[in-house]
């Protein structure tokens, strides 16, 4: 992200204009902001102040000013000027004063090489990501934090990943930064000898911000690209960053090969198109090659005890690999999500078993497993398991059963999209 302001554009822009330019900066730049923020204060609800104050004054200034020619720069800019006025006032500070001061000038070669010896990440969101996840919190408040800072998602879309109640994550996100700020954490990226310990909850995190974009929790869009570019980009530097660990190999490859389909599974309008109907021509072959090798350097590392991510690109290597829904082996991916089961046992991963086997074996064995899943009330409130449910029923011929279930699935869901496309399956049932 460049420092400098850069000169507005158009002069008087109406206060639609500027709204829809703020939204979209601060969608496209706050995590960033935020951690660039966050490494030059040594704080992080110092640097989400600092982050909103800017958002803030865009919002009083562009009205007049006209709308900069990058919107990103000028936020970036305001909230550094902001705080090193705030920084002059804490004389103890003087050191961040300084790096605030060296970040604005023309880069010197020696500082480049003090820093790639001083911080084993070398990538400020990246970075953030770590530090928020750090040991003196709990893993689900770690993860929560990190997801509602970096990721920029919303409470309720945590919940959602969590299958929490809104506040419930609420509270843990209200409480982790209370215990920062109560323990004195302050901002500060890991050295290499601590990043093995923070290694789960940061690859959960990215993967939880990859979900987000690939299938957005509410609103009226099916997915979130810049959210997926994003985590794909953190996956890449934490490869650079850990490159014996299998795990972020199975993750990167894993991102990879579903973010090959995103241009695949949106049509025309906008509308959803699902996994079995898309056009597989349109689907990224660079990605899906990049995902490939990078399961089989994660193969390799793993020595035969692949994790949950290994596992997961696994699966996904099964879809790419067919170039026709027709050819795809539900056997093998029912036996794979088996193993993901007893590796890292879950609910959904069991809902997601059910539509292998429901491939695999058939509707009926499927609709076993879902059934089952519904008994135990272990997803009680997850929409999908609705969702699931009314597919195996359609084909059985229970069209009265499945059309109740696919509307409680969209009853379920917040996504206009989803909701639509869930609509139509029980009107055709």
């Amino acid at each position: 992200m460049r420092s400098g302001a850069s000169e507005p554009s158009e002069p008087h822009a109406s206060a639609e204009a500027v709204r829809h330019a703020v939204e979209a900066a601060w969608r496209m730049e706050s995590a960033q902001l935020i951690a660039t923020l966050a490494r030059l204060t040594g704080d992080l609800s110092a640097a989400e102040d600092l982050a909103h104050d800017a958002l803030v004054a865009a919002l009083e200034s562009w009205p007049t000013t006209g709308l900069p020619d990058n919107p990103g720069a000028w936020l970036t800019t305001t909230a550094r000027r902001r705080a090193l006025d705030a920084l002059r006032r804490r004389p103890v500070l003087d050191r961040v004063h300084a790096e605030i001061a060296r970040q604005s000038a023309p880069p010197d070669p020696t500082d480049a090489i003090h820093d790639d010896l001083d911080d084993a990440v070398g990538d400020d969101l990246l970075g953030l990501v770590f530090a928020t996840c750090h040991p003196v919190l709990s893993t689900e408040a770690r993860v929560a934090l990190t997801l509602r800072v970096l990721g920029g998602l919303t409470t309720d879309e945590i919940a959602r990943a969590f299958l929490a109640p809104v506040p419930t994550i609420a509270q843990r996100i209200v409480r982790a930064k209370k215990t920062l700020r109560e323990a004195g954490v302050g901002f500060k990226v890991p050295r290499a000898a601590e990043l093995p310990g923070r290694l789960a909850d940061v690859l959960r995190v990215v993967y939880l911000v990859f979900n987000e974009g690939y299938t957005a929790t509410a609103g009226e869009t099916w997915a979130r690209p810049a959210l997926c570019d994003d985590a794909l980009r953190l996956g890449r530097v934490l490869e650079g960053l850990m490159p014996d660990e299998p795990e972020v190999h199975g993750l990167a490859a894993l991102m990879e090969i579903q973010a090959s389909r995103l241009a695949a599974r949106v049509g025309p309008d906008g509308e959803p198109v699902l996994l079995l109907d898309q056009d597989r021509t349109r689907w990224d072959a660079l990605l899906v090659r990049r995902g490939l090798a990078a399961l089989a350097r994660g193969v390799e590392l793993a020595g035969g005890a692949p994790g949950p991510y290994l596992l997961q690109a696994a699966i996904a290597a099964c879809h790419a690999r067919a170039h026709r829904a027709d050819d795809t082996d539900w056997a093998e991916i029912a036996a794979l999500y088996a193993t993901l089961a007893t590796v890292q046992p879950s609910p959904v991963v069991e809902l997601n078993r059910a539509v292998a086997v429901g491939f695999a074996e058939g509707p009926a064995a499927g609709l076993a497993l879902a059934d089952a899943l519904r008994q135990s009330g272990a997803l009680d409130g997850y929409h999908l398991l609705e969702a699931v449910r009314g597919d195996l029923l359609d084909k059985l011929g229970r069209a009265d059963e499945a059309r109740a279930a696919f509307e409680a699935a969209a009853d379920g869901t917040r996504n206009e999209r989803e909701r639509a496309i869930l609509r139509d399956r029980a009107a055709s049932a």
